[in-house]
């Protein structure tokens, strides 16, 4: 009995061993701030962006497979109505970064607009390039400034979206609410396919430039870029500070002069709760591949080391800050 007693116990030894087994651990993340090697401490970095054809989503898929290599880990994309429901994922932890207008940052933290209770989870990683309104209609169509919407249906983004919010705050600034207009939810691929079809007259689609829905409208459809006048801009600003004049440039849509438009900087953000090691890797990455993502989408090659700590809205993680303390 002696001896069966102590073959089971080698055994059981033997078995905890080969299974990696060790008393008290368990497989959830490390909560230090060490890591060893180049990895992460998380195996999961999930990135919330927005609609398939979005620069966001873009952009996050190329994140996604650098994370994934470099460090060796499960890095994807979540595709999303954006920067809301990303920063309310955020909050409830089921995503570990995300991108972000600075509009609905704003509002996130202050607890305006969609959001009834402060987000306090997050933490901005970098500003990056500037989010450009873009207002498209029909060729011919007779809409050339902002005030010719009124009566029109006209898309706004997807409900409670980023470009919603700021294509709402845009047409009260101009005296337009949504009973002076025929309001549709739409995001970027429904709204280019409402214009195709006609029926929508109008939309708004928020996104770094090119927009892959607007250029493909421009190439099959023949599209008019609605233009909004930069005193006007500057007079809604006052009371909406993440707004800024903008051209979109001529020639990015076949537009033989540049157009006046307004823009919102987006934002990089991540959960506060990821250590300050992992945050530090993953800023490092990011900027390190800038030439990687900009390839994917021309919109990234706004985004600068020089210029990610400009205009910040969220506090930034300690991560990027050590980062951005080792680039002086």
């Amino acid at each position: 009995m002696k001896k069966s007693a102590l073959f089971s116990s080698i055994a059981l030894s033997v078995f905890l061993v080969g299974c990696g087994g060790d008393f008290g651990t368990t497989n959830e993340p490390s909560t230090s701030n060490e890591s060893s090697g180049d990895g992460l401490e998380t195996n999961i970095v999930t990135i919330a962006t927005g609609g398939a054809s979005g620069p966001y989503n873009i952009l996050g898929t190329t994140m996604g497979e650098i994370y994934s290599t470099e460090f060796g880990i499960n890095s994807r994309t979540q595709t999303t109505g954006a920067s809301v429901e990303n920063l309310n994922l955020m909050s409830q932890e089921k995503i570990e970064m995300a991108f972000v207008m600075s509009d609905a940052l704003s509002q996130a933290i202050n607890a305006e607009e969609s959001f009834k209770e402060p987000i306090e989870n997050v933490s901005q990683i970098a500003n990056l390039y500037p989010n450009v309104v873009q207002i498209i209609a029909k060729k011919d169509s007779g809409i050339e400034t902002i005030e010719d919407l009124v009566g029109k249906r006209v898309a706004v983004g997807d409900q409670n979206s980023g470009v919603e919010l700021n294509a709402r705050a845009l047409l009260n600034g101009h005296g337009i609410t949504y009973d002076d207009i025929q309001v549709d939810y739409l995001g970027y691929a429904e709204a280019a396919d409402g214009l195709n079809a006609g029926t929508i007259d109008a939309a708004f689609l928020t996104s770094g430039l090119p927009n892959a829905s607007v250029l493909e409208l421009s190439e099959t459809t023949g599209i008019t870029l609605v233009s909004i006048e930069s005193e006007n801009v500057e007079e809604i600003a006052k009371e909406h500070p993440y707004f800024i004049s903008y051209e979109i440039p001529a020639g990015t849509y076949g537009n033989e002069e540049p157009i006046k438009t307004a823009a919102v900087p987006n934002a990089l953000v991540v959960r506060n709760d990821l250590s300050e090691d992992d945050v530090y890797k993953l800023t490092k990455a990011f900027f390190e591949n800038l030439d990687k993502l900009a390839n994917s989408h021309q919109a990234a090659k706004e985004i600068t080391l020089e210029k990610a700590q400009e205009g910040l809205i969220a506090p930034l993680h300690p991560g990027a800050q050590r980062y951005y303390d080792e680039q002086k």
